[in-house]
């Protein structure tokens, strides 16, 4: 049995246990076409640490990447009961290098990867020569009670807004795979720019989350019934992600997001427990998503470049 066929296995004994961007099915859908493995760690006979990645190759020298769509990747740790906090680190320490030299044993030539925010220790990492990037993204940490949420917006920013808009639109969460799709392609082309998302990636991913009640599309209407804007997030039992968006450029309002936003928080409050923004780096969202009252969130960026020729041209690129 190979370790994508255990994996497969894992995340259906142990579904509640694995989150969205680490299902099966997710790598499946996100790396269709593509490569995908997973490093699985053992303690004896019992499962301590899964690492799902995608891998491929170019110019001859093989990566290991982030799939499109995926924030986070690994390690999730299945921990023992009873771990003092010590014990906890040698834990996490013994499982990391499993997964490491798994990894490696591909040669790759460079990887990046993800950690979840709940991944605090990279120093195993730091030991096999990788290097770290804080990252950051925003995060409503509880959004079981919406009416709660909403008085912690930005009252000039956000809640006007929202009152304004609410009275003269309406939400629907009906909205198909297929025309979120073609909405998305629409909307980068107005702005002049490819969409770098291909469209069946975004068919088959919202196609799939959705059918699995892991998914939803809220679309804003107007009067008229026409589609002002879409977004498409995807949820686990802990947290909802803010994947895609798209806007109808030629009827687009300053506040029609914020209306979107608001009505898709309501939609998830019974849902989920938490909510994430799927970003926070870019200097031009970084308060829009703030003012929602969301908290900044740290998680870790890992690379290491085995390759030396690829090392300098990386270092260089960054000058």
């Amino acid at each position: 049995m190979t370790n994508k066929e255990r994996y497969q296995d894992i995340c259906e004994q142990r579904h509640n246990d694995v989150p969205l961007f680490l299902q099966y099915w997710w790598m499946e859908a996100v790396c269709q076409g593509k490569a995908w493995d997973v490093a699985l760690a053992y303690d004896g006979d019992r499962l301590s640490a899964v690492l799902p990645y995608l891998y491929g190759r170019k110019l001859g020298m093989t990566y290991i990447l982030q799939p499109q769509l995926t924030q986070y990747g690994g390690p999730l740790y299945f921990y023992p009961d009873g771990l003092t906090e010590s014990r906890r680190l040698d834990f996490e320490n013994r499982a990391a290098q499993c997964l490491i030299a798994q990894i490696a044993q591909h040669r790759p030539a460079f990887v990046r990867l993800h950690c979840p925010p709940s991944v605090t220790n990279w120093l195993p990492f730091f030991w096999s020569g990788y290097s770290q990037t804080t990252r950051y993204t925003y995060r409503l940490p509880d959004i079981s009670d919406p009416e709660r949420l909403f008085m912690n917006f930005d009252k000039e920013k956000r809640q006007r807004k929202i009152r304004r808009f609410e009275a003269v639109t309406s939400v629907r969460f009906d909205l198909d795979a297929e025309s979120f799709a073609d909405m998305h392609r629409r909307y980068w082309n107005d702005k002049g720019k490819a969409d770098l998302l291909p469209r069946d990636l975004i068919v088959r991913l919202c196609s799939s989350a959705i059918g699995r009640g892991q998914g939803v599309i809220a679309s804003l209407h107007d009067k008229e019934g026409r589609v002002l804007m879409a977004r498409f997030v995807a949820f686990d039992a802990n947290c909802a992600y803010s994947l895609m968006s798209a806007a109808n450029t030629a009827l687009h309002r300053s506040g029609h997001s914020e209306t979107l936003m608001w009505a898709m928080l309501k939609y998830l409050s019974d849902k989920t427990k938490a909510f994430d923004f799927e970003g926070g780096m870019d200097q031009g969202v970084e308060f829009f998503y703030r003012s929602f009252g969301a908290v900044q969130t740290p998680f870790f960026q890992l690379t290491k470049c085995y390759n030396g020729l690829l090392d300098v041209l990386l270092k260089f690129k960054k000058l």
